[in-house]
């Protein structure tokens, strides 16, 4: 049986309609979007200060959004264990994560076969980490020099725990090491809370950690005897930061949200514009402030920039501290 034969005007004019049709479906879509639970991956334990301010953002924007939202927490890896899991998510908008600073490193630490810079959809930056180092409240050390001195006095036996190998943390503990000659010995967790319960413990000597140690140290349990900022941590004024102790570093690591590459820049927008919401709220600044942590807003075109510059300066770091790959 033939078919009779579309005339090539009637095609193209169908084409177009076609083409006309598209975008109208894609602005539909977003526009529908969200119509099921969103899930936001988090590479730490729970009770950090990383899920902490999380779990506030997702209660906040679920309610702007209309839609629960959904924190999971998949520890280890430094982290990095949900950007890598968005590689095989669908770009939908449903699936995102949160990318700490060790997502800029696996790529020089670790075979990938996708680049950080170019196989995520940046959505918004949210806060950086306070730093520190922190001892148990009975221990003889009481500042950076008896940290340094026991090190020297005992190489290789001084213990500190971190949420794991290569993280922002053990990187700059790396680098203390070296500019003072020491020997270090590293116990890597799967994120702070662990890491914590660790020194609290007296499983460890240290924890070289973001700011969940407020509550130990608020508490008795710990010491904290240097802050990795540019200034002391308003909570703990008599702390000196690395610098006023000697060492030329300051380290916040700057954190946000990401999701699958490709997703819909109408979608990408809409989760955006419903975070920056939720940043502004007094909630989520207070729970930021019970880790000594502030908003550092970035917009996608700024956080995707952030992206590419930390690569490059994590590549040279890594580099220097021979732990690139080979």
């Amino acid at each position: 049986m033939k078919f009779p034969r579309i005339p090539k005007a009637l095609s193209a004019i169908g084409l177009f309609a076609l083409a006309l049709h598209l975008p109208a479906h894609a602005e539909e879509k977003a526009e529908a979007y969200p119509s099921r639970p969103i899930k936001i991956m988090i590479g730490f334990a729970p009770g950090g200060s990383t899920d902490g301010p999380m779990r506030v953002l997702a209660e906040k924007v679920g309610g702007i959004l209309k839609q629960p939202v959904i924190i999971e927490n998949k520890p280890g890896a430094g982290g990095v264990i949900p950007a890598q899991n968005l590689q095989a998510s669908p770009a939908d908008g449903y699936t995102l994560a949160i990318a700490p600073a060790n997502v800029y490193r696996i790529p020089y630490t670790t075979e990938l076969k996708w680049d950080p810079a170019k196989d995520l959809t940046y959505i918004i930056g949210l806060t950086g980490y306070a730093f520190g180092i922190v001892v148990p409240a009975s221990s003889p050390i009481k500042n950076l020099k008896d940290f340094v001195d026991q090190a020297k006095a005992r190489p290789g036996q001084l213990s500190y725990s971190s949420p794991g190998i290569a993280t922002t943390n053990h990187l700059t503990m790396e680098q203390v090491s070296r500019q003072f000659g020491i020997q270090l010995n590293h116990i890597p967790y799967k994120g702070s809370a662990d890491s914590l319960q660790a020194v609290v413990g007296g499983q460890v000597d240290a924890a070289a950690e973001t700011s969940a140690f407020v509550p130990f140290v608020d508490s008795g349990k710990l010491r904290l005897i240097a802050v990795w900022g540019a200034k002391r941590m308003a909570r703990y004024p008599d702390v000196p930061t690395l610098k006023e102790s000697g060492v030329n570093i300051v380290q916040t690591s700057p954190w946000g949200l990401v999701a699958p590459k490709g997703l819909d820049p109408a979608i990408a927008a809409k989760l955006h514009a419903a975070f920056k919401q939720a940043m502004e709220t007094r909630e989520f600044k207070e729970v930021l402030a019970k880790y000594d942590m502030e908003p550092d807003y970035r917009s996608p075109k700024d956080y995707q920039a952030f992206a590419v510059d930390s690569m490059k300066r994590e590549k040279t770091t890594l580099d220097l501290l021979g732990l690139s790959l080979k």
